[in-house]
C-alpha cells in the first residue's frame, strides 16, 4: 500500500460517525448490513448517513450491494487488513529484539 492511499483511508474513517460505520460494518461480516438497519443502530438522518457512506466508498473500504428492494453495505476487509499491514509492516525493525515488540 502506498502512503498516500494509506492517508486517504485514515482521512476517510477519522471522522467519529464514519468510524461507527466501519466498526458495524465489521461486526456484521461479510452479510453487512442495510442501510435503514445503521441509520437506525447510529441514529442519524438518512442524508447524512448518505454523505458519510460515500465518503467511505470513496476510500473503497466498503461496497453497497442491492437485494430487491434493499441496499447493503459491506466491509472491503482485504482494503482494511492491507491497511493495517501497512501501518504495522515495520514493527520492531529498529528494537534491538523483536521479543520487545508490543503489536500482536
Amino acid at each position: 500500500m502506498k502512503l498516500e492511499t494509506a492517508a486517504l483511508i485514515l482521512d476517510k474513517i477519522g471522522n467519529p460517525t464514519r468510524l461507527k460505520i466501519v466498526r458495524l460494518l465489521v461486526r456484521a461480516g461479510d452479510e453487512g448490513l442495510a442501510v435503514g438497519a445503521i441509520q437506525k443502530k447510529l441514529k442519524i438522518p438518512n442524508s447524512t448517513l448518505t454523505h458519510h457512506i460515500a465518503q467511505l466508498k470513496y476510500a473503497d473500504l466498503i461496497r453497497q450491494e442491492r437485494y430487491q428492494s434493499t441496499l447493503y453495505c459491506k466491509m472491503e476487509y482485504e482494503r482494511l487488513s492491507k491497511l493495517v499491514d501497512y501501518l504495522t509492516e515495520e514493527c520492531c525493525l529498529d528494537e534491538a529484539s523483536i521479543e520487545s515488540c508490543k503489536v500482536a
